[in-house]
């Protein structure tokens, strides 16, 4: 090695390796064959054993054939696992100018110097070495210094360093190189570069095995991330794994789909809240991005959510003290999300929506609708809104309500109108007794193989994005209750003047299998004229409620419409160019029945439309 010394090997940081072709071959053809010898030996079998690389043709030692290798085996590096696969392809670099026969990786815990990864050296070489930083070893004095150390031979070894041992075995290796590792900034280990020849290293081979040893650093730093981010994913993973006790009158289950871009977890998440006097808090959101810091995020916007609901909070003042404290990280990301209250005895759900999707409505006889509940912006954004209404709904026995993340939705290539129509074939057959088989459909539906090519070749409908879902079930307090009803609520405030288009979307779901499609256009109209006359006529919130009863093709829909005003409509003989007037024309004309009912406060509208009526006039 030339009189090795520490100072054999530049101390300067090393120049980037320059592109291939910069030192220019005599001959292209020389070149490109030169490039296919490296990709051979690095896709090939490991060498670095005794007599590694005596079967190949001497390497020349130009700097474009050395900046090669470095190119290569840097973009190798850049996609291996583990620091043992990063050793490995460097060992597929020895050749007779370069005999490169073992390797290892030391790593500094506090005081001691010791083994975490080898190439080509014994188990007894390993085992043995550990030893405290301040002992007279090479490896220590790089680990001390940060300066490399180069030892041309078993006799100078012996010389600089009488009392270290292990690898300095004078039988096996001819020369060695202990180099610093840097990681993070900062001096975290030394490579060790074993030869069984003589190698000259104060010219460009000292600065390739720099070169080396900064590439081995970066590898070893995306090794530590990924296991860090498989750790972190999985404590999170089995965090969502099971949803809390729910309380008598209710029934919870839940379902989780990672992906987030290869990694265990991603953004999604879903609680179950215990609240005081018996209610039950349910919680399900979205962090933007699919990568290990959206599930760090998630995970601490998860824990303030719970927090927040534990201390009693509404779920509006839940969303807004949710909201702040993720603007508050600096991040830059939102989250959408609902949160909900239910109270087991009423089946009453006071929810608060953040930019998330609506949840969905399952009906005793397996109707599912679109719920659509108010809802403010998603959490973080920080733009002096904090206005998240809260939407109260209840829930029948034998109703269910699905809350998901749009992963349920979107995935396969679907958008949220067609993934809308497959979430709903899959909730809607079976009873509403078998909740885990309901939400096991789901998944099936989204992640399933499906054999649908004409060749029947398997067709995968995957998920680009994690898949969090909850179901929540009043259930039947006898076993009488009615399993096949099919009803719809609905409560329109005055400055919701868009709920009457929610309105008419609920409905025709309500109807969606009605015998005369006909009949289903005319009670839209007459659903929009009766809520329209309350925001335009009265002061006060619309309450709808809407049965159908009796066997399919003779089934019955009443509606009723109430208000708490004292003012009744009075029948009016409007004019052609006149905006209103017509509600109660519309009624008389359309409806198969209908009438006013006073009420202790206010009124009640109502009609009702035979599906086997007589036809409209």
């Amino acid at each position: 090695m030339g009189g090795g010394r520490e100072h054999g090997i530049p101390q300067e940081e090393p120049e980037e390796p320059e592109e291939p072709g910069e030192h220019a071959e005599p001959e292209a053809y020389d070149a490109e064959v030169r490039q296919v010898d490296v990709l051979n030996r690095l896709a090939g079998p490991a060498s670095g054993g005794p007599g590694a690389g005596s079967d190949r043709p001497a390497r020349r030692t130009s700097a474009s054939r050395r900046d090669t290798d470095l190119l290569i085996t840097g973009h190798a590096l850049a996609r291996v696992a583990s620091l043992g696969e990063a050793l490995t392809l460097i060992s597929r670099l020895a050749d007779p100018t370069f005999p490169l026969r073992g390797q290892a990786v030391f790593r500094a815990d506090r005081e001691v110097l010791h083994c975490v990864g080898r190439f080509g050296l014994s188990d007894g070489e390993a085992d043995a070495f550990r030893l405290p930083l301040r002992t007279a070893h090479p490896a220590a004095q790089v680990a001390r210094t940060g300066r490399p150390v180069v030892l041309a031979s078993p006799q100078e070894y012996r010389d600089r360093f009488p009392s270290a041992s292990g690898y300095a075995e004078p039988a096996r290796y001819q020369a060695w190189a202990f180099l610093p590792l840097t990681t993070y900034g900062q001096l975290t280990g030394v490579w060790m570069a074993a030869f069984d020849a003589p190698v000259e290293v104060t010219g460009g081979i000292g600065t390739f095995l720099m070169t080396l040893a900064r590439l081995l650093g970066r590898c070893i730093e995306q090794t530590y991330d990924g296991q860090a981010d498989r750790t972190l994913s999985q404590s999170l993973r089995s965090s969502m794994g099971r949803v809390g006790p729910s309380p008598e009158g209710l029934t919870v289950t839940a379902r989780y789909v990672p992906t987030g871009g290869g990694l265990m977890v991603g953004g999604d998440w879903f609680d179950s809240i215990t609240l005081p006097n018996g209610r039950l808090g349910l919680v399900i959101g979205d962090v933007q991005g699919h990568d290990v810091h959206a599930a760090g995020l998630m995970s601490q916007l998860r824990t303030a959510i719970h927090a927040y609901a534990a201390e009693g909070h509404g779920p509006d003042a839940v969303l807004v003290r949710a909201s702040h404290f993720l603007a508050s990280l600096g991040e830059g990301r939102f989250a959408t999300c609902i949160y909900l209250e239910a109270d087991p005895g009423t089946g009453t759900l006071r929810i608060a929506r953040a930019g998330h999707p609506h949840p969905v409505l399952r009906l005793p006889d397996g109707t599912c609708l679109l719920k659509h509940v108010r809802g403010g912006l998603p959490l973080g954004l920080d733009l002096g809104e904090d206005d998240y209404p809260v939407s109260v709904v209840t829930l029948r026995e034998n109703e269910i309500l699905m809350l998901c993340t749009d992963g349920l939705i979107e995935s396969g290539g679907h958008d949220m109108y067609s993934g809308w129509l497959r979430v709903r074939s899959a909730l809607t057959p079976g009873g509403a007794d078998d909740i885990d088989g309901m939400a096991d459909r789901l998944l099936n539906a989204v992640v399933a193989p499906q054999s649908t090519q004409p060749d029947d070749r398997p067709v995968t409908s995957f998920t680009e994005d994690d898949i969090a879902l909850l179901l929540l079930r009043r259930d039947a307090l006898d076993d009488h209750a009615d399993r096949t009803g099919r009803s719809l609520r609905f409560t329109l405030e005055q400055d919701q003047a868009q709920g009457i288009a929610d309105a008419r979307i609920e409905f025709q779901g309500l109807l969606h299998d009605w015998a005369r499609p006909e009949q289903v256009d005319t009670v839209l109209l007459l659903v929009s004229e009766l809520l329209g006359n309350v925001l335009i006529h009265t002061e006060q919130a619309a309450v709808l409620r809407a049965d159908i009863s009796g066997a399919e093709g003779r089934r019955r829909l009443r509606v009723e419409v109430s208000d708490r005003s004292d003012e009744v409509p009075a029948r009016r003989a409007p004019g052609e160019l006149s905006s209103s007037g017509r509600g109660l024309v519309l009624l008389d004309l359309l409806a198969h029945r209908w009438n006013l009912r006073p009420e202790p406060e206010g009124k009640t509208v109502w009609f009702e439309v035979d599906e086997d009526g007589p036809a409209e006039p």
